[in-house]
């Protein structure tokens, strides 16, 4: 009954790996036939070559550019070409000014135009921000919002009349959640995300319409019904501001129906959207989870002078536990963020009307409230930051303030850096590597070396197909020091073989027979493995997170292989080995089977089989024959 459990478990382990394998196969088809993909792996700059672009940064009059301006430029270039779906790329700066970038193959008109295309940062009002109804949940660590609050020697400024108390400013409130912060908002809205609780009224009067009660469940709104509840509040935004009811209504719409087609969790939504600064927009947050409707730009990133982030100071002057993105603007900034704080801190019953949302590359990265109207130009941005979060903030805030465009000084096409010959030697080195490990593992266990040759193919398989696959869905390239990652990992998973089978042979030179040795020597061979792999994966984790350029090609081709090896021995290696147990070749402990106890040197202990039966140490008869000569016994004896 064991036995037959045993096999099972060894076939459907066999069947699995199969429709793995198949799955891949028929992915990397179809994406080769609707996706625009290859059947081959994409190759990198070292291997394939590109094109090198030379950006220049376009400036005026005597304006000058910072290095870390221009290393801040750097970072956006990279995360936009990341974004397109371009990996392995090189970006450098030269002379200070201008920017090389070094991309595989030939960039497409939208790439080039996301290189080039200046950072804009915004500010804008916000009219409406609700969690997208696509999304699931909300993703740590996404668009931050919090309160915006003078910073200075504390004044007694009140920052807390909505709620009747007054606050000192450097003080802080914390800030609700995003689907909170929609506080008095129609209910077409409410009704789309978590119930708001209403907001404070002691300075102003709420709509009419009440939050519902928290046992109650709103029916979900239809888009139509979506898209009259986001006109209407981006009409009475737009009015605020001084708009024609006419022309408010109109832009009013135009955006409602943007919104309501708008979907945060697609990749590139946010690249769709319409930028016109004197124009309303239907925009994400950071954390494509949540959507917005927001006013049109009133100061432009340019009027800052100065962002920093750090812990707030405290009342005597030591720093608290708050921490905080200390935002300073230049003379004409000034007064435009006072009237902005104004009118904003007038509507502190009506969220998100209270808010202004800063958009770099139109989207949303952080949407404060005003709690003061702030005069000297000189904000403390605070909510559920940490550190890093803050300071990250402070350089988008900084140095994406500068609307730094640039233009195409050069594009020329590069030659491989390594060229046809250096991959064909990089190629014979694993074929001799891969060479010598089949015959070393068939010199060492004869005909059980096979199944390392086996496995080894199945492995290759199934790493070409992943390495395909990543090329087509996020532009993975393979460059010399992928391809030397995954030379190495021939050694790694030939070493989880060795392991394997020196167990079996040990469990058989103690005298056990085969089958007993499989399984004794697999439980005790698991663990070894897996914890060989995780060490190995965690060593390409790091490499991976710490190092930068083609070093990290080979850490992702570490890391992914190592985890192909368990799967390989998981589910061909063991299942293969004990379904060979149970043949004579093996099971009889033939000389050429790798598994001979003789050879072995098996100690000649007399083993006992059961119902009177004893046996020579590791020899194990095929069950057909041990049923015969039981049957036998068992006439001579009547």
């Amino acid at each position: 009954m064991a036995r037959s459990s045993t096999k099972k478990s060894a076939r459907r382990s066999l069947l699995a790996l199969v429709v793995v394998i198949l799955a891949l196969g028929g992915l990397a088809v179809g994406l080769t036939k609707w996706g625009g993909g290859s059947m081959t792996p994409r190759l990198g700059l070292d291997l394939e070559g590109g094109t090198e672009l030379v950006l220049q940064p376009q400036l005026t009059g005597t304006e000058t550019i910072s290095e870390g301006q221009v290393n801040r430029a750097v970072d956006i270039i990279r995360q936009r070409i990341d974004a397109n779906g371009v990996s392995e790329a090189e970006i450098t700066t030269q002379g200070g000014k201008s920017i090389v970038v070094s991309i595989p193959g030939q960039p497409t008109a939208e790439q080039l135009d996301a290189l080039k295309k200046p950072s804009q940062l915004r500010f804008r009002a916000v009219y409406v921000q609700a969690l997208d109804s696509n999304a699931t949940q909300v993703k740590p660590g996404g668009t931050p919002s919090g309160t915006a609050t003078p910073t200075g020697t504390p004044s007694g400024t009140a920052t807390g009349a909505a709620t009747g108390t007054p606050k000192a400013s450097g003080t802080v409130t914390p800030s609700a959640s995003p689907t909170a912060q929609n506080g008095v908002v129609p209910d077409a809205l409410r009704a789309a995300t978590t119930p708001a609780t209403p907001a404070p009224s002691a300075t102003a009067t709420a709509p009419a319409t009440p939050a519902p009660a928290a046992t109650q469940t709103a029916p979900a709104p239809t888009p139509a019904e979506t898209e009259a509840a986001v006109k209407t509040q981006a009409s009475t935004g737009l009015v605020g501001l001084g708009w024609d009811k006419a022309k408010a209504d109109a832009a009013a719409a135009k955006v409602a129906k943007a919104y309501t087609a708008l979907n945060c969790s697609t990749p590139g939504a946010v690249d769709k959207v319409q930028d016109d600064p004197t124009q309303p927009i239907a925009t994400c947050g950071e954390d494509r989870t949540t959507k917005y409707v927001l006013g049109p730009s009133e100061i432009d990133g340019s009027e800052i002078a100065d962002a920093t982030s750090g812990y707030q100071p405290g009342p005597n002057g030591q720093p608290t536990s708050i921490v905080e993105v200390a935002l300073s603007f230049k003379d004409a900034g000034k007064a435009k963020f006072a009237a902005v704080t104004k009118r904003l801190y007038g509507l502190q019953s009506q969220p998100p009307l209270d808010q202004f949302a800063v958009v770099l590359d139109k989207a949303v990265i952080t949407a404060p409230q005003a709690r003061a109207v702030i005069t000297d130009g000189r904000a403390s941005i605070t909510g559920s930051f940490t550190i890093d979060s803050a300071k990250q903030l402070a350089e988008q805030l900084k140095f994406g303030a500068l609307p730094i465009s640039f233009a195409l000084q050069t594009q020329d096409n590069i030659t491989p850096q390594l060229g046809e010959e250096q991959l064909r030697i990089g190629l014979l080195a694993g074929f001799i590597g891969l060479l010598l490990v089949v015959v070393y593992s068939l010199f060492q266990y004869r005909a059980l070396g096979l199944v390392t040759v086996a496995s080894l193919v199945v492995a290759s398989v199934i790493t070409y197909l992943a390495v395909t696959i990543l090329g087509t869905t996020h532009g993975f390239r393979l460059t010399m020091a992928g391809v030397t990652g995954l030379i190495v990992a021939i050694g790694v998973t030939a070493d989880s073989f060795i392991v394997y089978f020196e167990r079996i042979r040990d469990e058989v030179r103690d005298g056990r027979p085969l089958v007993a040795a499989v399984e004794t020597g697999w439980k005790r061979a698991r663990r070894t493995i897996i914890a060989a792999d995780g060490v190995n994966f965690i060593a390409a984790v790091v490499l991976y997170l710490l190092a930068s350029s083609n070093v990290r090609g080979f850490a992702f081709t570490l890391g992914l292989t190592t985890l192909i090896d368990l799967l390989v021995v998981m589910l061909f290696t063991h299942p293969t080995v004990q379904l060979l147990a149970r043949t004579e070749f093996f099971g009889n402990g033939h000389k050429w089977s790798g598994l001979d106890p003789q050879r072995l040197g098996a100690k000649e202990s007399v083993r006992y089989r059961g119902r009177g039966q004893f046996g020579a140490p590791g020899a194990q008869r095929p069950p057909a024959t041990v049923g015969s000569a039981r049957i036998a016994e068992g006439k001579a004896q009547a």
